[in-house]
C-alpha cells in the first residue's frame, strides 16, 4: 500500500463488494475495517502511519547514531578497538601530514567515529549499545587477557550488561535485553 488513495480504494471495493450482497456500511466503517486489516485499531492510526510515507519511502527516516569518542594516542586506540574489542578500522582521515586523525571502526553493524580533534567530543563520554551475545562477547573479550580491562557482566533491570572503558576514559555499555 502506497499511501491513502490505495487504503480508500480498498475501502470502497470492499463497500461495494458487501452492497452487492445487500450489505450496506458506510465509507467511515468500511475504512474502519480496513485499517484493523493492517493491524491497527482505527483509521486514524493507520492514516497517520501512510502519512509518513511518500512513495513507498518515509518522507522522514532516521539512521542509528554515530558516536564519536575522543582519542589522544592512536597506537593505544586502535590497541584497544581494533585488537581488544574486534572492531574494524573502516577509513581514516588527516587534513594534512602531523594533523589529527579522524577515524572509523566498526563491528557486527554498530559504527563508530574516533577522534583526535579537540573539538570534537569530551573524554569520558559514554555510549549504549543493544545487543545479542553480550556473555559470548564477554568470554571472547576475556580469552585475549587485555592488560587494562577485565570487563564482566551484571544484571541490570534492563538487561546483562558489560561496560568497556577505553584509554581515554570513554564508556560503552553492551546490554543484552532479558
Amino acid at each position: 500500500m502506497r499511501d491513502f488513495r490505495d487504503a480508500k480504494t480498498m475501502a470502497k471495493a470492499l463497500r461495494q463488494a458487501l452492497a452487492s450482497r445487500d450489505i450496506s456500511l458506510t465509507h467511515s466503517e468500511t475504512l474502519e475495517i480496513v485499517a484493523r486489516q493492517f493491524g491497527f485499531d482505527q483509521w486514524n492510526i493507520l492514516a497517520s502511519k501512510l502519512d509518513e510515507t511518500k512513495g513507498g519511502e518515509p518522507s522522514i527516516a532516521i539512521e542509528p547514531p554515530i558516536p564519536i569518542f575522543r582519542i589522544f594516542d592512536v597506537a593505544k586506540a586502535m590497541e584497544f578497538y581494533c585488537g581488544f574489542l574486534g572492531f574494524t578500522l573502516d577509513w581514516e582521515h588527516r587534513f594534512g601530514e602531523n594533523f589529527p586523525l579522524y577515524c572509523q571502526v566498526s563491528r557486527s553493524g554498530m559504527i563508530m567515529h574516533l577522534s583526535e580533534h579537540s573539538g570534537d567530543a569530551s573524554p569520558g563520554a559514554k555510549a549504549f549499545v543493544w545487543m545479542k551475545g553480550v556473555r559470548a562477547f564477554q568470554a571472547e573479550l576475556s580469552v585475549k587477557d587485555y592488560r587494562y580491562m577485565k570487563p564482566g557482566v551484571e544484571a541490570a533491570p534492563w538487561g546483562a550488561e558489560m561496560t568497556v572503558i577505553d584509554p581515554f576514559s570513554n564508556k560503552i555499555a553492551f546490554c543484552e535485553r532479558t
